[in-house]
């Protein structure tokens, strides 16, 4: 392929070649005004040396064709996967790639379109940037046509041909069928955090697509953490509400699942669920002192450093029984609200701790008896017992006894000990990985200072977590009904909180121990967590035993999975599943059971799935494109025929029963050789020049 023209490489700059053919022209003007000999031969030689000038060269460009790119964009995304659409696909694509190859100036490309599915997160069905992608090393106008294999259902469509990015019609071949009847569940509204115990609203909907409901209602069940909580029913195309109230803390999975219809394509879509934070309102907690001591402070200034706990703290200076004759108006004390506290308002309270206390008549004992009940029923006590939990006003010898996880044997050890983690404590959330803790197995005592008192305790019930001297109980945690409860049998935490032989992790263990005791679902010694890093799905076991047992997984499309755990030791187990789809998954292992998501909240991709055209329907007309539904039958021989047409043609497409899709034939080339021929240059130029201004001389000599 070879194209001629005309350059010019002046000798002179255009200004002195414009001069030099303005004096020429002066002369041959002079020359025919005054009808002189030889003018017209004056002319021509003139003329000759100003092109002369302009050093003319013919050039001859060998140019090699370049074909016309056809990008096919395979849609493989999750929505492809239902009514066989993938295997419609997949025939017609074979089809198409033969049809295509019969020509020999089209570049066939084919492209893959993924929503990512659970690898990167991306719900959306993004065809037209993967067709960006896929071209964006090639010159728009050697872009023939797109042909796009898909249901339809795609999410990136440009609003007009300057978005396309390029001037060729866009095809459209159809998977699926627009008769597919479907149930899809949409939340419309719902709250991204609530405070907990405070009531929430969630707005959804009930779309039916194609399906027979002659009374138009529709049964939906609600569930909260996969726990079943309410059913309603709700009229088909009609938005409704639930309330609930925030039950915990922390992350909150709401799931809403409406009754599977007959002949639906994929119950899939039916369920969606929302993630609502759970913000505790400032946690309320009473600090009891029984006396002034040197750990008190200690309590007081880890509770009022955190800004989300309202603290009430009591110190009991004046006890009762202690009679000096001071006139009442002249005493600066105020009185122990004990009965405001202890029955109208205990149950206001997250959080009780006696610190040191001790019985002096302050507290009646029938007010130990409605402690004891607050704690069944789901309250938490901590007990920081001093020499007075030994003696006979321990507060063990009160209806309080009965939920009290230690028994005092009424000795006091007073010697200096380093307070160790027990095998039980190593796997409790609470004491795992305290800072200064020693590996397992290592002779040295841990890295913190020691303590010089402990209440002896025997017959302890629930977890020892920590031990003293001679391996006696020094922390314990237990259960009692639905509250905990925790007995410290130490005062002299302090010691490290004061920097004592460098001190140690006062902070660290008493902010665990109360997170736990407020029933925070990080601190739970039984637990078990699915998170969902990417596409991987990671489940932790946090438990107390040694086997966990099996891990069932139930994926967003129905389908049950066994895994095992691996041992990460001190009770933590893992496990861990490659997600292959968007969605909400379900793990269960024993009594325990947790929910995760993997991509978006309620995936764009299975919002709706009925295969359509009238997504690219605008796009297609203002490209001159046609979309057309493949046979579901026969995909194959339903592909209209393959027709290449001139970059200028106005019809690029057509429909009916001879439909075929027009590709664009393109014009670019890639030069490959440039030969270039002066024409006034050389010899032949100077002959020429002279022959010119010979004839000029010769005629005006005459």
């Amino acid at each position: 392929m070879s194209a001629w023209s005309v350059s010019f490489a002046p000798l002179f700059d255009w200004t002195t070649i414009a001069i030099v053919a303005a004096m020429a022209g002066l002369f041959v003007v002079f020359g025919l005004g005054r009808r002189l000999r030889g003018s017209w031969l004056r002319l021509g030689a003139f003329c000759l040396l100003v092109l002369a000038l302009c050093n003319p060269s013919l050039l001859r460009e060998d140019r090699e064709p370049l074909k016309t790119v056809i990008p096919i964009v395979v849609d493989q995304t999750d929505s492809q996967k239902f009514d066989g659409r993938n295997a419609q696909t997949e025939e017609a694509r074979a089809r198409l790639k033969a049809l295509i190859e019969r020509f020999p100036q089209f570049e066939l490309r084919e492209v893959i379109a993924k929503n990512g599915g659970a690898e990167s997160g991306d719900a959306s069905s993004a065809l037209f940037a993967a067709l960006r992608s896929a071209v964006q090393d090639v010159p728009p106008e050697q872009i023939g046509g797109a042909i796009l294999l898909t249901d339809g259902q795609i999410h990136d469509v440009p609003e007009n041909i300057e978005a396309l990015g390029f001037n060729a019609p866009i095809h459209a071949l159809i998977s699926g069928s627009a008769d597919d009847s479907d149930r899809r569940l949409l939340i419309k509204r719902a709250p991204r955090f609530g405070i907990v115990g405070e009531n929430q609203e969630i707005v959804y909907t009930v779309i039916d697509s194609n399906i027979a409901n002659t009374d138009g209602l529709v049964d939906v069940r609600i569930s909260i953490d996969g726990e079943f909580v309410a059913a309603e029913q709700v009229l088909a195309g009609e938005e409704a509400s639930f309330f609930f109230d925030v039950p915990h803390g922390g992350k909150n999975v709401i799931e809403l699942r409406a009754e599977t219809a007959d002949g639906e394509i994929t119950p899939i879509n039916n369920q969606a669920f929302t993630v609502v934070d759970g913000i505790r309102e400032n946690l309320r907690v009473l600090l009891v002192s029984g006396e002034p001591h040197a750990g008190e402070r200690t309590w007081r200034n880890l509770l009022k450093s955190d800004a989300s706990v309202d603290l009430v703290h009591f110190t009991i200076l004046r006890p009762p029984e202690k009679q000096d004759g001071t006139p009442i108006n002249q005493l600066s004390l105020i009185a122990f609200p004990t009965r405001e506290l202890f029955i109208e308002k205990i149950d206001e309270f997250d959080l009780i701790i006696f610190d040191r206390y001790q019985r002096r008549g302050v507290l009646p004992v029938l007010y130990f008896d409605n402690i004891a009940r607050y704690l069944v029923e789901g309250g938490a006590i901590l007990i920081a017992a001093g020499p007075e939990h030994a003696d006979l006003a321990s507060i063990h010898r009160t209806p309080l006894a009965s939920v009290l996880p230690v028994e005092p044997t009424g000795q006091v050890t007073e010697a200096p000990y380093h307070p160790r983690i027990s095998e039980a404590g190593r796997r409790h959330p609470v004491t795992r990985g305290l800072s200064g803790l020693r590996k397992r197995g290592s002779e040295e005592p841990p890295n913190w200072s020691r303590w010089f008192r402990l209440i002896d305790g025997a017959n302890a019930q629930g977890d020892v977590i920590m031990d003293g001297a001679e391996e006696k109980p020094l922390l314990v945690l237990n259960r009692p009904g639905k509250g905990r409860i925790a007995m410290l049998m130490s005062d002299h935490v302090w010691l490290w909180a004061r920097g004592f032989e460098g001190g140690g992790p006062h902070t660290q263990l008493l902010r665990r121990l109360g997170h736990w005791l407020m029933k925070e679902p990080e601190l739970n010694e039984e637990a078990l967590r699915a998170t969902a890093v990417g596409n991987r799905l990671i489940v932790d076991r946090q438990t107390m035993g040694d086997d966990p047992g099996r891990l069932d997984l139930i994926t967003p499309t129905g389908e049950a999975v066994t895994l095992e755990f691996v041992d990460k030791g001190d009770g933590r187990f893992e496990a861990e599943h490659i997600a292959q789809s968007l969605g909400l998954y379900r793990v269960a292992n024993g009594e325990l059971t947790a929910l995760a998501h993997v991509g978006p909240a309620n995936p764009r991709e299975y919002a709706d799935i009925i295969s359509t055209k009238k997504l690219l329907d605008p796009i297609a007309n203002a490209t001159g494109g046609v979309v057309n539904r493949i046979s579901t039958t026969d995909a194959a021989s339903s592909l209209p025929r393959i027709v290449p047409v001139r970059g200028t043609a106005s019809t690029r497409s057509g429909s009916g029963n001879s439909s075929w899709l027009g590709l664009r034939s393109t014009d670019a080339s890639v030069l490959k050789g440039i030969t270039q021929v002066p024409l006034l240059a050389g010899f032949l130029g100077l002959g020429l020049l002279l022959l010119a201004l010979s004839g000029m001389w010769a005629r005006e000599g005459r």
